[in-house]
């Protein structure tokens, strides 16, 4: 059987109204399950070349309730724990922990940039899988955050939302020379 070529989509830059709106519920619909998936590959493959740990559909320019994720060996996060490729569809954080956690983020739609972000240390998701099956799931560490950024590009934000200041706000140059990384954005 031959796979059929992935399409690398367009990721939009913030400025681009559809980043700030939040985003439209997906209908459990059978009939169009082979479309979600094909959208679903094409994000994936998306978010793989831009190196990417995390992509939500509004990235994309698509307003509906979507994000995927994966962390294997990522030369933007050199330092964080992997995690497989997960998809979910009209998710929303139920339980955020009380322990706190500060951390460098990036996103694909502000590239050659990082800012440190307080985030929960753990949170719960409920969501639907592309299959439609309804699950809830509780994510730790590096897995909760990319959660957490990527819920809020569905709802309309962006991790430069959440900073507290603006202080740790880097020029990627900046922060390799800092912190002795090599990380480089994708164009």
């Amino acid at each position: 059987m031959i796979e059929s070529p992935f399409m690398k989509l367009n990721i939009v830059k913030i400025g681009n109204p559809v980043l700030r709106k939040k985003t439209r519920l997906i209908p459990r619909s059978p009939s169009r399950l082979k479309k979600l998936l094909s959208f679903l590959k094409n994000m994936t493959a998306t978010m793989r070349l831009a190196q990417g740990v995390g992509i939500a559909a509004n990235q994309v320019g698509v307003g509906s309730r979507i994000f995927v994720m994966e962390c294997r060996g990522n030369r933007r996060y050199p330092q964080v724990e992997s995690f497989p490729l997960q998809a979910y569809l009209n998710p929303k954080i139920i339980r955020y922990s009380r322990a706190k956690t500060s951390g460098w983020e990036g996103c694909l739609s502000i590239p050659g940039f990082r800012g440190k972000v307080v985030r929960s240390r753990r949170v719960t998701l409920s969501a639907m899988t592309p299959e439609g099956r309804k699950v809830q799931k509780t994510f730790y560490g590096f897995e909760a955050r990319v959660v957490q950024h990527e819920v809020d590009h569905l709802n309309g934000f962006f991790y430069i939302d959440r900073m507290k200041n603006f202080r740790t706000w880097t020029h990627l140059e900046e922060f390799n020379k800092r912190l002795h990384y090599r990380v480089r954005d994708k164009k």
